[in-house]
This record gives C-alpha cells, sequence and structure tokens, in this order.
C-alpha cells in the first residue's frame, strides 16, 4: 500500500472539556476496529506529518483515529509551563476513555512514546497493540535532566525554569523544574515494564536527540513476548520522510490486520 498524501488542509478540531475546566482538541475519525490513536512528541502537535499521514491511512482503510494536542500544545488549552508528564498521562487517559472504544493500536512519537506506555500500563485491557516512534521513555530524567550542563540545572533549580535553544523551535524549549520533579514520578525504565501486547519500535540511528539504544534499552524491558525493533541506519529523530512513512503505514497494517476482529 502507497504511503498515504497528508497534505490536504485540516478540518476544525473538535474540543473534549477537562472536568477542571481545560480543553483537549482533537480529531477524530470513527470506522472499524482496532482502532487507532496517536500521541504525538514534545512540543509536537496533532497537524504535524505523522499525525496527518496516519490520518489518511486510515481513512483508506475505513480504521477509527484519533489525534489530539495534549495541555499547553497546538489548540488544547493551558501554558506549557504549567505542564507535566503526569498531566499529559491524564489526558492521553481521557481521550482513551471517552473519545474511543473497544480495542486500540497506540502510536507514540518521541516523548508520545513514554505517554503511549503509562497509558498501556493504566488501560492494558484497551490496547491491542503499540508503536513507538524514536521512543523516549522517562525522557525528563534521563534526556533532560542527565544532559544538562551544571548551570541550566542550578537554574531551574533557583528559578524554577529555563529555556534552551532547538532546532525545531526558534524561541527554544522552556524546561520547568515543575515538568522535571514530575517526571521522577513517572518513570518506567527502572525496572521490568508489564505490558503484554504486541510491540514495533521504530528507531533512526542518526537521531541526535534520542539515542537508538533507548529503544533496545525499552525492548529488554517490556515483558512481551512480541516485541521487534526496526533500526534505520540513516533515519533522524523525525522519521518523516517518504520511506519512513511507509514503514510506519507497513507496521500499522500488519498489526491492525493481525488484530482485526
Amino acid at each position: 500500500m502507497s504511503t498515504p498524501n497528508a497534505a490536504q488542509p485540516d478540518r476544525p478540531a473538535a474540543i473534549l472539556a477537562r472536568e477542571d475546566g481545560a480543553t483537549i482538541a482533537y480529531h477524530r475519525r470513527t470506522g472499524r476496529s482496532p482502532g487507532v490513536v496517536f500521541l504525538g512528541g514534545f512540543m509536537s502537535d496533532m497537524t504535524g506529518t505523522k499525525a496527518r499521514t496516519l490520518d489518511a491511512f486510515c481513512a483508506e482503510r475505513g480504521q477509527a483515529y484519533l489525534r489530539f494536542d495534549y495541555f499547553g500544545h497546538g489548540a488544547s488549552s493551558g501554558s506549557f509551563a504549567d505542564a507535566t508528564v503526569g498531566r499529559w498521562k491524564d489526558d492521553a487517559l481521557a481521550v482513551l476513555d471517552q473519545l474511543t472504544e473497544g480495542p486500540q493500536v497506540l502510536i507514540g512519537s518521541s516523548l508520545g512514546g513514554w505517554l503511549m506506555l503509562l497509558a498501556a500500563l493504566a488501560r492494558p485491557e484497551r490496547v491491542a497493540a503499540m508503536i513507538g516512534i524514536a521512543a523516549a521513555p522517562d525522557a525528563t530524567e534521563d534526556l533532560m535532566w542527565a544532559r544538562f550542563p551544571t548551570a541550566v540545572r542550578d537554574e531551574i533549580i533557583r528559578a524554577g525554569a529555563a529555556r534552551l535553544p532547538s532546532e525545531y523551535a526558534p524561541d527554544g524549549y522552556l524546561f520547568t523544574r515543575r515538568l522535571i520533579e514530575d517526571g521522577r514520578r513517572h518513570l518506567v525504565m527502572r525496572g521490568p515494564i508489564q505490558i503484554p501486547c504486541p510491540v514495533r519500535l521504530l528507531h533512526g540511528m542518526k537521531d541526535p536527540d534520542v539515542p537508538w539504544e533507548t529503544s533496545l534499552a525499552l525492548a529488554e524491558r517490556l515483558q512481551s513476548r512480541d516485541v521487534e525493533v526496526t533500526l534505520l541506519k540513516d533515519g533522524n529523530h523525525r522519521l518523516s520522510t517518504e520511506s519512513d512513512l511507509a514503514l510506519l503505514t507497513r507496521t500499522l497494517a500488519a498489526l491492525l490486520d493481525r488484530a482485526a476482529p
């Protein structure tokens, strides 16, 4: 199957209201089971190439599909300065519980790969399979805090936040003490991960942000006996080239075909 064209403009987002008055923006496509839920990366939103390619792919197959923006991201409410891993996990569970039915295939990109794992641990009966794209479990501790220079750590502790340059954002990324400390309550890579469903991990070996060895370490810790890691020798962090997207949709198609009722 060819890679679907994701260049069409988005329709207006729908809104899910949270009990605390916050709102989650989302796009939902009804269709056959199992459904597909995409969880984007750190400071990404649901209009990205992978999210929209998967939308077009699911439309072509008649598959149910959901993509959404976390708190402080995209069209959802909230300030990123107030965001935490726990809040994003709760967003993922809210959309899973209120906007989907039956078994789902979760696809997590970068930090979304961590949230995918947290959602599967919280709702194991709802998750038919998972795909990680440069999955970054425990990212706030192992890929942020552990890499920050001492001066940046001191600033985060003293001032509560620090902004660092990023090739992905002209204004850089904001890292808060709240984000780092909350992340420590959601670490999953310190022992076995009790997830039994099939898992596919895709990772570029030229990824400067999340080392490809992270996917190997994750595969070791997952208790599922059906885990496959695919390394792309020339792949970067985004994995958004035409060939990368074709691999992603082929991987998803195989999982959907296996899990179909």
